[in-house]
């Protein structure tokens, strides 16, 4: 009996064999299977990202327009959330939670911007441009150079938006250097640049973060502040005050910021994707934003809001001390060959545009 099983086994061995081939392409299949699998699991990306910008502002409208379609467009392998209003803090908060890998990016103004690359700021020196035209041009001149340094510094720098022209707010008349020294003027932590600016004119700023600002103006602790008409509104501090500066002082930058970690992380399909989708979505912000600004100030002004004219020999003066301020943060900001592209650009917009 044993010898007839023995020899019932082994009487073919072709159907053995092919038993086993059948399993080992079915184990083969398998692992195919799973590894692709996990192979997806793995490119699924979502990015955790803050921002100051309210929900229902105009730059988080168009952020998640743009979000929704990179979703969209890589079928979900990248999704954009977005923690808005300073929920994750002021900006230099959310730069250190990025370094942490608590957050993978964050929308923000220049300020932000120089957290990690300071001589973005350049875009930003006081009273260096006429128009927010003006500064498209040299900020396009000037882009690509500071693409590069963020990704030096393991950061992906994206397209460009913009806050919009920034004017002083305050519960006061602000018409010249002297009306400002009296004032209780914000300033934005420990910002090198407006500090600076402030010391010149004499201004004691009173530092604080942005979500910081609104409470300050309700407690008296500040009475002036400043920002683009657009973020004044959207933040609600133009409840606060009774009086603009018709004087613009910078036109204020901002992009979105990815850590380079993650944007490697995707295929060059979907970084082809995302980078499409953010230039165009940018140019729109861009546009929105400069129409919203106008449609801000204009609100402002039919809520009681009076736009001081800054008379002529107090804009020189603010003039006089914006040029010794470019000159004095070469070297704490930026170089003096970032400040000398920055003039050189905006001659040849001058020249193209007389």
């Amino acid at each position: 009996m044993h010898k007839q099983t023995s020899s019932s086994q082994n009487s073919n061995p072709q159907s053995s064999s092919r038993l086993l081939s059948r399993r080992s392409l079915l184990g083969l299949l398998a692992g195919l299977l799973i590894f692709a699998g996990g192979s997806n699991a793995a490119q699924a990306e979502e990015w955790r990202i803050a921002t100051l910008a309210p929900d229902g502002s105009s730059w988080m409208k168009i952020l998640s327009k743009g979000a929704a379609e990179v979703e969209s467009q890589t079928k979900s392998r990248v999704k954009l959330k977005y923690y808005t209003g300073g929920s994750q803090g002021d900006e230099i908060n959310v730069i250190r939670k990025m370094k942490m890998g608590a957050l993978d990016g964050g929308a923000f103004t220049s300020v932000g911007l120089a957290q990690i690359v300071p001589s973005i700021r350049v875009l930003e020196i006081p009273m260096v441009f006429e128009s927010v035209e003006e500064m498209d041009y040299v900020r396009r001149k000037m882009w690509g150079t500071f693409m590069k340094r963020f990704d030096k510094k393991g950061y992906k720098l994206l397209d460009p938006g913009d806050v919009g022209a920034i004017h002083f707010y305050s519960a006061n008349p602000i018409k010249d250097r002297s009306d400002l020294t009296k004032a209780k003027v914000w300033l934005w932590g420990e910002d090198a640049l407006v500090k600076t600016m402030f010391k010149k004119l004499g201004v004691n700023g009173v530092p604080m973060g942005v979500p910081d600002v609104l409470p300050a103006l309700n407690t008296g602790r500040i009475n002036a502040c400043y920002g683009s008409a657009l973020s004044t509104v959207a933040l609600q501090w133009h409840t606060k005050v009774k009086y603009a500066t018709s004087l613009t002082t910078s036109y204020g930058v901002s992009s979105t910021v990815i850590n380079k970690a993650n944007w490697d992380k995707m295929s060059a399909e979907d970084q082809e994707l995302v980078k499409k989708s953010m230039r165009k979505h940018s140019a729109e912000l861009r546009k929105t934003v400069r129409r919203d600004n106008k449609r801000a100030h204009k609100a402002m002004v039919r809520a009681g809001v009076k736009v001081i004219e800054t008379p002529a020999a107090a804009k020189a003066e603010f003039q006089k001390v914006a040029e010794e301020v470019w000159t004095e943060m070469v070297g704490k900001l930026y170089s003096q060959k970032d400040l000398d592209r920055v003039l050189k650009y905006r001659a040849e917009y001058r020249a193209k545009n007389k």
